[in-house]
């Protein structure tokens, strides 16, 4: 992710085909690490394409994605519905109650929580 954060931030900056050499600058010049193997699959992967265009299709695989989401969600809550209906009703979980961090006498300053 870090190496394509950085190769987006030098295509907004003006650089319109950076290479690896450039985004290893950037991210080096910020203390990060690069990982060679990784930066080399993408620069191969983006080698060659119009990122405008590669953005606009992954917002269309996004929205695609998000709309079979949704429809789906209501499908799969209705067996979830008729399941709980079902089942018993589950056992109340037991109340836990708070510790007073005084009780005992003993304050921050060790003293015996007498008045002062």
């Amino acid at each position: 992710m870090r190496h394509l954060a950085a190769y987006l931030l030098l295509v907004i900056g003006g650089n319109t085909s950076p290479t690896a050499e450039d985004v290893t600058n950037a991210l080096s010049q910020c203390g990060i690490e690069v990982d060679a193997e990784r930066l080399d699959a993408l620069i191969a992967d983006l080698e060659g394409k119009d990122l405008s265009e590669l953005i606009e299709e992954g917002k269309e695989k996004l929205m695609a994605g998000g709309a079979a989401a949704a429809a789906a969600a209501p499908a799969a809550a209705a067996p979830a519905a008729d399941a709980g209906a079902a089942a018993p009703a589950a056992a109340p979980k037991p109340v836990e109650e708070e510790v007073d961090a005084l009780e005992g006498g003993m304050d921050m300053f060790g003293g015996g929580g007498g008045d002062y």
